[in-house]
This record gives structure tokens, C-alpha cells and sequence, in this order.
């Protein structure tokens, strides 16, 4: 099919494409890297009556840097460019690990960190680690610019908190400071959306654990961040049960959702398989690992 005929519109700055938006009286649509609106435009899911691009805007939305004690990431930075940066792997390595699982290389090539999190996909990735990390979102729109928290952002599937005349220009990720980390997560294809994943950071004391940091995906309408198991691991002794007691601990915090691609006790089951395997792989690293 082909997408319904719309006026098309491509800024040079951020506030002449917030213009454009707030002319377009909430039928505009923002374009970045095209690979979620496009499909939707064509299958006339979506049908804008202004399709705004920000790909010409000469102003710096595309940047990986470290400023202070977190990592500021551009809003048209691209997947691929994420995925392959040393300092992502360095300082955000969960980040890292599950670049590799996003999509297909030809979407991570044009796809963007600022279109994934706005698509709001309970089974994406980056959505997800944006709640994992504590991530906070900079917008511009007519009144200027603001912070949303990432725990703020997400409100239903396919759903966000902006208003239709704001864009996200920049998103910061808060460096953790831990000492064992992993990423797991099942798909039907390698690519496909998460069926489930699991993100898991620990920092470990002699023989306790001193802080957590634990988010899921797939199971539910939004990425779930885990406080309250995160409180249950502070100070909880570590030993060859973890594992089990920490998979126990997940699957009762969340009451996993059913579709058609997997029943809701699958995705529970399989989310505390994953569980399981993640404070594994947590407990037995050493330091950041690449």
C-alpha cells in the first residue's frame, strides 16, 4: 500500500520543526530514522497531515558523550552507532550488550535512539533501558525546553507523555556503579521483538549485595523498572541460591501479559528462566565487561 497524502516539511533548526508541529493543530508526525512510521504509513495505520524531517536540521542531534557522571546521547544518533561505540561499551555496557538484539543491522543502520523511545514499544529495547538506567529526556517544544523522567515518559503501549508540538532532541544515561551486569532475552528470531528480556546490574559488597538495578520487558503494556525487587536485593547474602531466590523474586513482581505470540504463563515462565541466567552471569563477571 501506499501512505495517504500528507504536506511534507523539512526544518533547518529544532524550533522551525516544533513550528511546523504546532501549525499542523496535533496531525503532524515527526520523521527521524523511518523504520516504525513508515511501515505505519503505509499500511495507513497513521495518516498525518504533515510528516515533519528532522534529518536536515544542521543542528548537533546526532553525539555520544560523557559529561560528569552520565553519558549524553543525541536524538537522531542511530542504533548502529550506539551498538559499535567505545564509550557505550565502556560506561553503559548493558546498553551495549543489548544493541546486538535490536532489530536487523539494515534497521539499526537508519533507526534512531530518539524514534525508539517516542514509538514507545513495550518490546523494544531502548525504551527499556532508558527506565533501567534511570535515563532523563530533553524536549523542546513552543515553550522551550524540558526534562522528563524516563519512568515519566512511557504511559500505555505505543504510547508517550509529549505533547504533539514537542521533540525529544537529547537523552542522559546515569553511570552505574557496579561491578556485575547482564542482558538477556528470547525472540522467536533472532531480531524480532523480545517475547521477554531481562536487564540485571549488581554491585557486590564481600558477601552481600550492596545496590541493584533490575528492568523486564515483553511482559506488560510499558518496560517495567523492578524497585521493589531492586530493595529486596540490598544487603541480601550471596550465595549459590541467588540465582533461584532472584528468579523467585521477579516473577512475582510482575504479572506477564498474553498475545499471539506467546501465552501469558509462557512469557512468565520464560522471564524467570531468564532471571535466573542474568544474576548468573551478574554474580560470576568481573568488573565491566566488554
Amino acid at each position: 500500500m501506499k501512505p495517504a497524502k500528507f504536506e511534507y516539511v523539512a526544518p533547518v533548526t529544532v524550533a522551525a520543526a516544533v513550528e511546523a508541529l504546532l501549525a499542523a493543530s496535533g496531525e503532524g508526525k515527526v520523521l527521524a530514522g523511518g523504520q516504525s512510521l513508515l511501515p505505519l504509513l503505509n499500511f495507513r495505520m497513521t495518516r498525518p497531515a504533515v510528516l515533519v524531517d528532522l534529518n536536515g536540521i544542521k543542528e548537533p542531534l546526532s553525539f555520544i558523550e560523557l559529561r560528569d557522571d552520565y553519558v549524553a546521547i543525541g536524538a537522531l544518533t542511530r542504533h548502529r552507532e550506539i551498538e559499535q561505540s567505545p564509550l557505550i561499551a565502556s560506561k553503559l555496557p548493558v546498553m551495549a550488550a543489548a544493541m546486538r538484539h535490536v532489530a536487523h543491522l539494515a534497521i539499526r543502520n537508519r533507526g534512531t535512539i530518539g524514534g525508539s523511545l517516542s514509538h514507545a514499544d513495550p518490546a523494544a529495547e531502548l525504551p527499556m533501558l532508558s527506565l533501567f538506567y534511570g535515563a532523563s529526556l530533553l524536549v523542546q517544544g513552543p515553550s522551550g525546553r524540558r526534562i522528563i523522567a524516563a519512568e515519566d515518559f512511557f504511559v500505555d503501549a505505543l504510547t508517550n507523555c509529549l505533547k504533539p508540538e514537542e521533540i525529544v532532541v537529547e537523552i542522559d544515561f546515569p553511570i552505574l556503579q557496579q561491578n556485575g551486569w547482564a542482558f538477556e532475552e528470547v525472540a522467536r528470531r533472532f531480531g524480532d521483538f523480545a517475547l521477554a528480556s531481562i536487564a540485571v546490574s549488581v554491585r557486590r559488597g564481600a558477601s552481600t549485595i550492596e545496590d541493584a538495578r533490575v528492568a523486564v520487558m515483553g511482559v506488560a503494556d510499558t518496560p517495567l523498572r523492578l524497585k521493589e525487587v531492586e530493595g529486596q536485593l540490598r544487603g541480601i547474602a550471596i550465595d549459590d541460591q541467588m540465582p533461584d531466590r532472584f528468579s523467585e523474586l521477579v516473577t512475582s513482581s510482575v504479572s506477564a501479559n498474553g498475545d499471539l505470540h506467546a501465552s501469558a504463563e509462557y512469557r512468565q515462565h520464560l522471564l524467570g528462566q531468564l532471571a535466573r541466567r542474568a544474576m548468573q552471569t551478574a554474580l560470576a563477571s568481573e568488573g565491566d565487561r566488554r
